[in-house]
């Protein structure tokens, strides 16, 4: 449908309340959509495509350009589209809409005509309705706890939409111009994820509220405290948790294991022989509590056997007995841990905690011995051959680490090559990625960088420069800006020429849309005290908050986290504005790229003026994608490599059916992957021939770091 049919510059709008507002065609399409989307078939799939939708919204727009009203009601509008639904026979889809419509109007009776008010059970019957799904991605959902927090979650969003958010924020949103994520918990001022940092929480032991939990003292008190630790943290935020190096955090917990076991067979030795009578004993036993790594000297002990060569011979094998009974233990440490995560539940047990684990850099003994066993245990699974969801693995690969052959950790990086070819459960970091390394510090396990598992990157501080770091971080809020859109507006998809000008100025104006929003939430979000987020604030997990008082308010320390701003579909953009997308043509490579640098020195300019870490995100998020494609559909209709698909393209990602070869995919994505400091992902796919077929996933993981992406991904086709 064209836009000329419709001159909305020149009518006005009122509204129930008699405020106007200019004529907004997206809005037509959405009320129209969600008419149709109402009726379902049996198996609970739509009725009726974007296809239907259009000819109802160009017949609602023929009829008004026919009238050429200079002003029009929303209800004139509406009795616009309950006509034009029975003349076109969607006597279904009439019968729904006119039925919720009336449903609104009563529901503002009942409220005393409080224009906000109704809102609230508009969604609750939404959400009544949604109540009777049984699929796995319900599971938790319909538990009589998952209920009642989607009913909190669903009157927060509508709430968030009426009293907190501006409205020409709102209408951005419901518009499909821009998706605010995790609306839901706007007024709770939540952050979205942290990077814990495991070894500053359990000196000294912690308190989850409701019970302080001493220091562990095991590798198996690690893995559960652990696991505590990931649920806790989960309910002072609205999104994933993250553990940016597992195996140097879970290492001090394998020497304590292993002291204990290696003095158990001492003991047990000494009580069984004469040698107890003259070995010297408390030596012994000072000489086992100095130590600091389950991989030393044996003939430190020389010392205390008396010149004796059958106890010197003994320790040799109470050391070897002692390695490999902390070996099974780690390894059902790691059991367990994966386990818990898989089974335990947050936020009032409506779901698992959204978790993840970056590993596969620490050299020593034991912390090979951590990412060994934990690996082993991943390939292992759940129990009926299920795949565990959580936690999300990240396997970091560094140069001189665990990259080459002679790297100490290379046999690491061949089993969670092995592992992931089996059941593709690993994704992949690269350290040395210039954008990752410039801040790395080969002797401060601090300075690596880590990912979160839905590709949100941290690291870059403007608050302390010198000092890049993940550790006790992670992202405030997000909003997205639908490029695609932008590329229907002014691409010749739709127009008789590109107009690449009036592109980057609205580009430019959603930016600073963007901006002002985050700035809004980041309010919001500082304006919290320090007993709003017991656990996350309170025990010191987010960086410097160890330093706040428990009323105090949290800019101090929000200040650190990143505020993002992403994007998505920038294939179906591209297409709209030139006929063909990245992958296709060189120059429309040159273009993409102008464009997200164009975003990328933006939100340099904000960070850089407002002292905050404003980033730039690829959006990976299905629910961002799915909302911009159908509403999309139902205002443009279907535009080939556009709006003729499922859904958009996930950020600067090439198009799912666009068969590449996997070096070309790579050298166009991995430009992109340095514009985004906020997070980026690209997944390689393999054919089904490489499946449990290590040197295969080997070799594309090499590609992947050869091509200098920054986080990537392998799947099977």
């Amino acid at each position: 449908m064209s836009d000329n049919i419709v001159n909305s510059n020149r009518i006005i709008v009122v509204k129930r309340d008699g405020k106007k507002v200019d004529f907004n065609k997206a809005k037509i399409a959405v009320a129209i959509k969600k008419g149709f989307d109402s009726v379902k078939l049996e198996n609970g799939e739509n009725k009726y495509t974007e296809k239907d939708i259009n000819i109802v919204l160009n017949k609602v727009l023929k009829k008004i350009d026919d009238e050429k009203p200079e002003k029009i009601k929303i209800e004139e509008i509406q009795d616009m589209i309950e006509l034009a639904l029975k003349e076109e026979k969607y006597e279904d889809v009439y019968e729904s809409f006119s039925t919720y419509r009336e449903r609104r109007n009563q529901s503002r009776k009942l409220f005393f005509d409080e224009k906000k008010q109704h809102k609230f059970l508009k969604a609750i019957e939404n959400l009544s309705m949604s109540q009777n799904s049984h699929d796995e991605e319900s599971k938790g959902v319909c538990t009589a706890m998952g209920t009642m927090l989607s009913y909190g979650q669903t009157i927060s969003n509508e709430f968030s939409k009426s009293y907190l958010i501006k409205r020409k924020y709102v209408d951005l949103h419901e518009s499909g111009e821009m998706f605010i994520h995790d609306l839901e918990y706007y007024p709770m001022g939540t952050t979205t994820n942290c990077q814990i940092d495991l070894e500053k929480l359990f000196k000294d032991g912690f308190s989850t509220g409701y019970g302080f939990l001493r220091e562990p003292n095991n590798i198996m008190t690690y893995s559960i405290l652990s696991a505590i630790a990931i649920q806790a943290n989960q309910n002072d935020q609205h999104g994933g948790q993250s553990i940016p190096q597992l195996d140097y955090y879970f290492a001090p917990g394998v020497v304590k294991t292993f002291k204990k076991e290696f003095k158990q067979s001492v003991y047990d030795f000494l009580d069984y022989s004469d040698f107890g009578i003259f070995a010297a004993v408390n030596g012994m036993e000072r000489e086992i509590e100095k130590i600091s790594t389950i991989q030393f000297d044996i003939g430190i002990f020389d010392a205390y056997c008396r010149e004796s060569e059958q106890l010197k011979r003994f320790f040799k094998i109470a050391y070897s007995k002692a390695i490999k009974k902390t070996e099974n233990i780690v390894y059902q440490a790691m059991e367990a841990f994966i386990h818990n995560l898989n089974t335990m539940r947050s936020r009032a047990g409506a779901v698992l905690p959204n978790s993840t684990v970056n590993l596969g850099t620490d050299t020593t003994a034991e912390g090979r011995m951590i990412t060994k066993n934990f690996l082993l245990a991943l390939k292992a699974g759940i129990g009926k051959e299920e795949k565990p969801l959580y936690p999300i693995t990240i396997f970091k690969v560094k140069e001189n680490v665990n990259y080459n052959k002679n790297d100490p950790n290379y046999d690491l990086f061949q089993l969670a090559c092995k592992v992931d070819s089996e059941n593709q459960l690993i994704s992949f970091s690269f350290i040395d990625a210039d954008f990752n390394k410039h801040g790395y510090i080969a002797s401060d396990k601090d300075s690596e960088i880590a990912y979160m598992g839905s590709s949100i990157r941290v690291y870059e501080n403007i608050i302390d420069k010198a000092k890049p770091t993940s550790i006790g971080r992670g992202n405030l809020s997000t909003v997205t800006i639908n490029l695609p859109r932008l590329g229907l507006r002014f691409g010749k998809v739709r127009n008789e020429v590109t107009d690449m000008n009036g592109f980057f100025d609205e580009l430019d104006v959603k930016l600073e849309k963007a901006k002002e929003l985050l700035l809004d939430r980041y309010e919001f979000q500082t304006d919290k005290r320090v007993y709003n987020f017991p656990f996350l604030i309170g025990q010191g997990n987010w960086i410097d908050s160890e330093k706040l008082k428990p009323a105090d308010r949290l800019r101090r320390v929000n200040k650190h986290g990143t505020l993002a701003i992403g994007f998505l579909g920038l294939a179906e953009c591209l297409t709209a504005l030139t006929g063909k997308h990245h992958g296709e043509s060189q120059e429309v490579q040159e273009l993409g790229i102008k464009i997200i640098k164009h975003m990328r020195e933006k939100i340099d300019e904000f960070t850089e003026k407002n002292n905050l870490n404003f980033v730039l995100y690829e959006t990976h998020e299905e629910q961002a994608i799915e909302y911009f494609t159908s509403i999309d559909k139902s205002i443009y209709g279907k535009f080939k490599g556009i709006t003729d698909k499922e859904r958009y393209t996930k950020g600067f990602a090439l198009p799912e059916d666009y068969n590449i070869d996997i070096d070309d995919q790579l050298e166009i994505e991995a430009v992109y992957h340095e514009l985004t400091n906020g997070g980026h992902l690209t997944t390689i796919e393999l054919s089904s021939k490489s499946q449990g077929n290590e040197e295969s996933f080997e070799k594309a993981v090499r590609q992947m770091k050869e091509a200098g992406i920054g986080f990537g991904k392998i799947i099977i086709k």
